[in-house]
């Protein structure tokens, strides 16, 4: 099949890491999170910095809440690892670089990424175009989530649902139903004691700062469009209580937005997170 008739990710998984790789022309030095490896998946067309939704200026604020997120989760698979960790659940991975970036670390655990299968058919034809291999530790788990158990699925591909794992769920729970993610949430309360989540969660739109509206309102408009359409939004309070419901004991709530002081503190450019993206990061 010729890679351009096979089936391509959605436009979020795409423009996710494009910005990622614009953050290392249009930002200053240094870089909070460097990923060239997805634009070269992506690979996008000449001139994409000039698409409208990859102006540098308009943005800047959720283009740094893309990198504090991914920063935060990396920094989160250092933690897991120093303390003995060996499985990585990625639920809806999309065009996530870790395994091809930073293959001595991942190499250390057992990684499984979780998305819907066309997009794993493509990805994985993209990485084999590009020449890198696909290790024995990394584990592509394809999941038609309308029709089939990501948990059952995970299970088949070699996890070890007896031993604790760390699962990270970025920029997925806007695009479920309150259903799918308690359901997740709970499946995952469930898991060997001492795993870790950190999944990311949207305020609604009132709640957001008001320089972050604009983009946000366009976010929504385009993926009615697209047909993906985003659905759910959280207050810090309710996503506390889905905690809670979901059977965690321990957890903390922690917005992009207050990482600032963690990966922009000394920063030249003015680059700091939007306001609208709260991480639940609980442990069983």
């Amino acid at each position: 099949m010729n890679e351009k008739e096979t089936s391509m990710p959605d436009n979020t998984a795409i423009r996710t890491a494009l910005w990622r790789a614009l953050h290392l022309t249009a930002d200053a030095r240094p870089p909070v999170f460097e990923d060239e490896t997805g634009l070269k998946i992506a690979a996008p067309e000449e001139g994409w910095q000039n698409r409208p939704d990859m102006n540098a200026d308009f943005t800047k604020r959720v283009r740094a809440s893309i990198l504090a997120r991914a920063r935060y989760v990396e920094d989160i698979i250092v933690e897991e690892i120093n303390r003995g960790i060996k499985q990585y659940v990625i639920l809806g991975a999309g065009l996530d670089t870790f395994a091809q970036r930073k293959p001595t670390l991942a190499s250390q655990m057992e990684v499984y990424e979780i998305d819907e299968p066309p997009t794993q058919s493509w990805k994985k034809q993209r990485l084999t175009t590009l020449g890198y291999e696909i290790p024995k530790w990394l584990h592509f788990v394809p999941v038609d989530f309308e029709k089939a158990s990501w948990w059952e699925e995970l299970q088949k591909s070699g996890f070890d649902a007896h031993k604790p794992a760390f699962v990270s769920c970025i920029g997925v729970s806007l695009y479920l139903t309150k259903e799918a993610i308690t359901s997740t949430l709970s499946q995952i309360a469930q898991m060997a004691k001492g795993s870790r989540l950190a999944m990311t969660f949207y305020l609604p739109l009132h709640m957001m700062d008001k320089e972050d509206q604009p983009l946000q309102e366009i976010a929504l408009k385009g993926t009615r469009e697209s047909k993906t359409p985003m659905i759910s939004f959280f207050t810090r309070e309710e996503i506390a209580q889905l905690a809670i419901t979901a059977g965690f004991k321990e957890f903390k709530t922690i917005s992009t937005q207050e990482m600032t002081p963690l990966y922009f503190g000394d920063r030249t450019d003015g680059l700091v997170p939007a306001s609208g993206e709260i991480f639940l990061v609980a442990t069983t």
